[in-house]
């Protein structure tokens, strides 16, 4: 993997946020209902998205080359490269989800079904059986497969994709803490798993500010309870720390309830320094789709701090937002 990939996933750039929540206000107008036929009335395949956002490793490699030729519309290709995976190592669940969904739809369903039953508790599994489920007409399968997807494997990519297919009326993934934390000098030239592990040493060895960077990138490469509990661990280094309680209240956002995350920033409101904890509030709100609300969040931001970091961002959301809503 090229160095500028291992930085695209564990860099710390800052400014992320802005371009994650482009697609909010279309969200709200998309039909929730099942995925729309084809010419001839039958669904279209369920994609495939295994998530391996860290490993890069040969083998990993091959399947995001497979996985590759399937977005590319090469089906036969895929299929044919995800079996000789799974020949090579009958025990690689990824090659035999890639090899499932690339068959669509001459035994997915069944082939799944039963990957689900010998791999309980992994989320690729169930996020793509719940994918195929809904492909077939059974929407009340899916939904159990992907709550299952949620609950059996919470900190991996896949239950975040599950968290989407649960809550489409909101904007996809989750929102970040961003803040103004620049990459360490020691990830250069290092993989992402390698970075994660430096990332994750520093964390351990110094305070808030490198709990908080390993934080961020537990969060970039899909890995929210791990991210959660870095947070926690910032906030709990230094209580006094304003962005560590920010970070602490964004890794507790959920689907399920973002009142885990609203009940907890928005009593440091009247704290506010700097911008950090309206701009993070006006981010999550335009999230689940309060979009006059996360305006005038961002606005108050840019106003506390109209020269600083989070007044900076803040303009470039509320930017991002007003090109949506037009």
């Amino acid at each position: 993997m090229s160095r500028r990939r291992a930085r695209v996933l564990v860099g710390l750039a800052a400014a992320a946020a802005a371009a994650l929540v482009v697609g909010v206000t279309v969200l709200q107008a998309e039909d929730e209902s099942s995925a729309p036929e084809t010419e001839a009335g039958e669904s279209p395949p369920p994609p495939l998205e295994l998530g391996l956002t860290v490993r890069d490793d040969p083998q990993a490699e091959a399947l995001r080359d497979a996985e590759q030729l399937l977005e590319g519309g090469d089906r036969e290709a895929a299929r044919a490269r995800f079996e000789e995976l799974l020949a090579e190592d009958p025990g690689l669940v990824e090659a035999a989800v890639g090899a499932a969904i690339a068959a669509w739809p001459e035994g997915t369903l069944s082939r799944l079904e039963q990957l689900a039953a010998d791999h309980p508790a992994s989320g690729v599994v169930l996020f793509h059986l719940g994918l195929a489920q809904l492909a077939s007409g059974d929407r009340e399968a899916a939904v159990a497969s992907w709550e299952e997807a949620e609950r059996a494997d919470p900190d991996s990519p896949a239950a975040l994709r599950a968290e989407d297919a649960l809550h489409p009326e909101f904007a996809p993934g989750r929102p970040p803490f961003v803040a103004p934390i620049e990459a360490p000098a020691e990830l250069e030239g290092l993989s992402p798993e390698e970075q994660l592990a430096e990332l994750a040493r520093q964390a351990k060895a110094g305070g808030v500010e490198e709990r908080l960077a390993y934080g961020i990138a537990l969060q970039r490469v899909g890995h929210p309870a791990s991210a959660r509990e870095a947070f926690a661990d910032a906030a709990a280094a230094d209580p006094a720390s304003l962005p560590a309680k920010v970070a602490a209240a964004v890794g507790r956002f959920d689907k399920d309830d973002p009142s885990q995350a609203f009940s907890r920033l928005g009593p440091l409101a009247d704290a506010d320094k700097g911008g950090v904890v309206r701009y993070h509030l006006g981010l999550a709100l335009s999230w689940i789709g309060q979009v006059e609300e996360a305006k005038r969040q961002l606005r108050l931001a840019r106003g506390e701090a109209l020269n600083g970091f989070y007044g900076r961002e803040a303009e470039r959301l509320l930017d991002r937002l007003e090109d949506v809503e037009g």
